[in-house]
């Protein structure tokens, strides 16, 4: 395999325009998963930038930052679930995100109470409630998600 090979080989687009070849020059399933990444990614940021423009108005900042970044995420990739994959696929996963939800509540608490109790210096609290939050999803999972 020569150079002009390993480049067109591992280069965005793709000269041959073979599915082999490069990421955007493929036919078929190449080019739908480069659309379809290229979409969540757009569709992604917008919802974001909504949301950071949304929460800039709120006060006071410390309760704008819950709304930042998760909730917009969820709401783009929920989207775009059903309409690729339609509504029962994304009902599916709705009721995971769900589930990590609630998991990642009972971790915060977790911290906070090893911080408010017991002292605990942040790091820690962090380190030693990992095992909360994997605990409640694996509990979550098996009642509800299994």
């Amino acid at each position: 395999m020569d150079k002009r090979d390993l480049l067109s080989r591992y280069s965005l687009w793709s000269p041959r325009g073979n599915s082999e070849v490069g990421f955007f020059g493929g036919r078929g399933r190449d080019r739908d998963a480069a659309i379809s990444f290229l979409l969540r990614f757009l569709v992604g940021g917008l919802v974001v930038c909504a949301f950071a423009s949304l929460t800039d108005m709120l006060k006071p900042k410390t309760f704008a930052g819950i709304f930042g970044a998760a909730p917009s995420v969820a709401l783009a990739t929920l989207a775009l679930t059903v309409s690729q994959n339609g509504k029962v696929f994304a009902s599916k996963e709705a009721r995971a995100m769900q589930a990590g939800a609630a998991a990642f509540a009972a971790y915060a608490l977790a911290c906070l109470q090893l911080i408010a109790r017991r002292r605990s210096t942040p790091l820690c609290a962090a380190t030693a409630s990992l095992s909360v939050w994997f605990a409640s999803a694996a509990i979550l999972w098996f009642l509800f998600l299994r």
